[in-house]
Formats: C-alpha cells, structure tokens, sequence
C-alpha cells in the first residue's frame, strides 16, 4: 500500500540583481529629490551655517578684509550692549503684544465665521484680504492711515471733533509702539482666524449636542468642550506667531525703521543695522545667532507649560 505525500513548498528563491535593482531604485529616487533639495540646502542651509561661522569671526565690510577667528568676543560684546537689549525688551513686549491679541481677535473671528450666517464664503475671503497683502505694502498703507497731517486716523479724529487727540502717531515716543502692534495684529489676524476656524469645525457636534442637553450654557459649552479641543491647535498657532512676530523686519521697517528715537528698535532690526549701516557682519551674525537660542529656551518653556495644562 502506498501512501501519497504532499510535494514540500519550495522555499523563495531571490530573483538575481534584487539588491542591485534596490540600490539603483533608491538612487533614482534621490536623484528625483536633487532638484528640490539643492535650492533648500543653497538658499537656506548653507546661509544658515555661514552665519553661524560668521557669528565667531570679526567680519567686516570692506575689499580685502582678512576674517579672524574670534570665539567668543562678540557675544561677550553682546551681553554687555545696553542698546541690543533695549531692543530685546522692545521686542518680546512687541511680540508678546501682538501675539496675545492676534489670538484673543482672531478667536472671536473665527466663532463668528464659524455660524450659519448669510455670505459665509464672502466673508472668509474677506477676512484673510490682509494676510495676502506683502508687509511692505501693509506698511505704506498705514504709514497713508497715521500720516499726521493727511492720515485717514486724524481726518477722522477732527470730523469727530477730538481734535485733541490728533498727533503723529509713528512719530511721537508714547503711541509709536502701540501704533505698529495694531498694524501687525491687523495683519497677522486673518492667518490665525483661519487656523482656529479649522480647528472649531472639527469639534465634533455631539459633544455640543451632550453638554446643552446637560444644561450646559453657552459659555459653559465654550469653557468646557471648544476651548479643550482647541487646546493643540491654540499651542500650535500662539507659538508660530510669536516666533514670526520675534522675527518681523519688513512691516516695522516700512513703517518706523526702528523710530522715534529706538522706540520700535526691534531686534531684527538691529541686527540689521549693525550689519548693513555700520559693516559688523560678524557681530550681527552673532545677535542672530543668540536670538535664536533665545527665542529656542523661551519656546521650550512655553510649550512645556501649555502641554501640561492641556493634559
């Protein structure tokens, strides 16, 4: 009697070259990646490591000028510059400024856009008009709107009859800092509302729904169920654009160029100055260079602080 056994499966045999195709794959697909990767590494990273380089040198503008090697002198001359300080502080009350309203507006924006209101999509598309504005034409439209003499602002004081309030808004020590926050909350508004309008339509409806079945009220649902599930998107967008407000050049330039007298010397600005009006490259690399460390340690503490009270 004989017994019929199953033929045993052969196991897999590797198709010749496969390591060498995978190889040849995977070079195909860098060199499909080079011509997104050489503009990034020539516009940004390369630039960004000469400017670390240049933060420890005695860079200056000139024809034929020897760079040295300096360590740490110049952010020894940092820490003792009263000026670049001063514009430090101007610069976080500045951003901080800014930050906080942009967020506190831009929340009241966005549940209003977030309602079944008539023009809706008109609306949107109105709302985010400034932030598809270029800062330098944001700011010569306000430099129009505060112009002393000809300003939209004052004409409109001295139809009101206040003419006691009329003054040279970007001009005058006590409103010239207030004067440019306003400029840059109007114009970082509109990207912020967007973000948190996003983030109020994936609230889900039911929880609402639950909360007021509950008795919640409204300001109770907004308490307990929009704001908590805002909590990710809120650390998100505040932190963004407080690093983008820091860092903003072009809107205060346009504006004051860092006047009266330093008072929206911010220090971008600064750094600018030192750089391309007095030719220390080096020591304006190196403010660069600090800000950024800065601008790291204050994030890390906020972030840390905002993710332990969402959780």
């Amino acid at each position: 009697m004989t017994t019929l056994t199953e033929p045993r499966p052969e196991a897999p045999s590797r198709r010749p070259g496969g390591r060498g195709r995978a190889r040849s794959d995977r070079t195909t697909v860098y060199l499909l990646l080079l011509p997104s990767l050489l503009p990034v590494v020539v516009l940004s990273v390369f630039p960004l490591l000469r400017g670390i380089y240049l933060g420890f040198t005695d860079a200056r503008a000139g024809r034929n000028v020897t760079i040295s090697f300096t360590g740490l002198e110049n952010y020894r001359e940092m820490l003792h510059d009263s000026l670049f300080w001063g514009s430090f502080r101007i610069g976080l009350v500045w951003a901080f400024g800014v930050t906080a309203l942009q967020f506190l507006l831009a929340l009241g924006l966005a549940l209003l856009l977030n309602q079944q209101l008539r023009f809706r999509g008109v609306a949107r598309v109105l709302a985010v008009v400034p932030w598809a504005m270029p800062p330098v034409v944001v700011g010569i439209l306000w430099r129009l709107v505060y112009h002393p003499d000809a300003g939209l602002l004052n004409e409109l004081l001295h139809r009101l009859g206040a003419d006691a309030l009329r003054t040279n808004w970007l001009g005058d020590f006590g409103t010239a800092l207030p004067a440019v926050i306003i400029v840059g909350v109007w114009a970082g508004l509109p990207q912020t509302a967007v973000v948190l309008l996003a983030g109020l339509q994936g609230v889900p409806r039911e929880l609402h729904e639950a909360a007021a079945v509950d008795g919640a009220g409204t300001w109770q649902r907004f308490r307990g169920v929009t704001l908590p599930a805002l909590a990710p998107v809120i650390v998100a967008i505040t932190s963004l654009d407080f690093i983008w407000n820091f860092n903003s050049f072009g809107l205060v330039y346009v504006l004051t160029n860092g006047g009266p007298g330093g008072r929206t010397m911010l220090p971008m600005l600064f750094a600018y100055e030192e750089a391309f009006r007095y030719g220390n490259y080096g020591y304006a690399a190196a403010l660069g260079n600090a800000m950024v460390l800065i601008i790291v340690a204050l994030l890390a503490v906020y972030l840390r602080r905002r993710l332990r009270e969402a959780n």
